[in-house]
């Protein structure tokens, strides 16, 4: 899943988000990127205590990487515009 937060999810969309991660835990393998941190995500799905338990199940067994380098997609936009220029 990428860009998680860009947008925020309705009330059903959540549910329904939380219902497919939860069903998937301990299952398989999930990839999310998103540049929020986790205290943040609450203002995404708009539930605290579904949030919570969103973030429990994600994070369980989970190997966080956090990224402070440049977006690669904007970093290839501005070379194509220097080539194209």
């Amino acid at each position: 899943m990428d860009e998680l937060g860009y947008i925020p999810f309705s009330k059903e969309g959540s549910e329904f988000l939380f219902q497919v991660l939860a069903e998937r835990h301990e299952k398989g393998s999930v990839i999310i990127t998103t540049n929020l941190g986790f205290a943040d995500w609450t203002r995404v799905f708009g539930d605290p205590a579904m949030t919570a338990a969103l973030l429990d199940r994600l994070t369980h067994k989970a190997h966080i990487i956090n990224c402070s380098w440049e977006s690669y997609r904007l970093k290839q936009s501005l070379k194509q515009k220097v080539k194209h220029a």
